[in-house]
């Protein structure tokens, strides 16, 4: 019985790895079992198993898997420049963090201060990182 489950359960698959081909199944009147290309002569009884269909890979997509997929549109080109100016505006903004010249001011003492130039500096682009960053959160939020 175990060997003949396997012996249908081998044909069955080279039967499906073979081109696309009818299988049949004979069964004899002592109720042997037998698959082949032709049915058995003498059967009792021939069953048709017909291949399952190709796949080519293309496959329609059901409402259900539909539904269930997240809606992910393409990257817009305007949301992959906002993220490309949210980079720039980072790196100006580390970049810009040592005092240019002019920006600082000698004490009597022999030290340094930094001017108002400098914090204004850096407050326009503290700003240019805050306004990249709403607009690549704008972009994100209207996908």
């Amino acid at each position: 019985m175990i060997a003949q489950a396997v012996l249908s359960t081998s044909l069955m698959v080279l039967a499906s790895a073979a081109a696309a081909q009818t299988l049949y199944k004979s069964t004899m009147p002592d109720g042997k079992v037998t698959y082949g290309e032709k049915p058995v002569p003498g059967a009792k009884k021939v069953d048709t198993i017909e291949p399952p269909p190709a796949k080519t890979g293309v496959v329609p997509i059901r409402p259900e898997e539909k539904r269930a997929q997240p809606q992910s549109a393409p990257q817009q080109p305007d949301l992959v420049q906002a993220r490309d100016n949210l980079q720039k505006a980072q790196a100006a903004a580390e970049a810009g963090k040592e005092p240019l010249p002019g920006e600082r001011i000698g004490t009597a003492g022999g030290n340094s201060r930094l001017t108002d130039a400098y914090f204004e500096r850096q407050k326009s682009l503290a700003l240019a990182v805050d306004s990249a960053r709403k607009r690549v959160q704008q972009l994100e939020g209207a996908r």
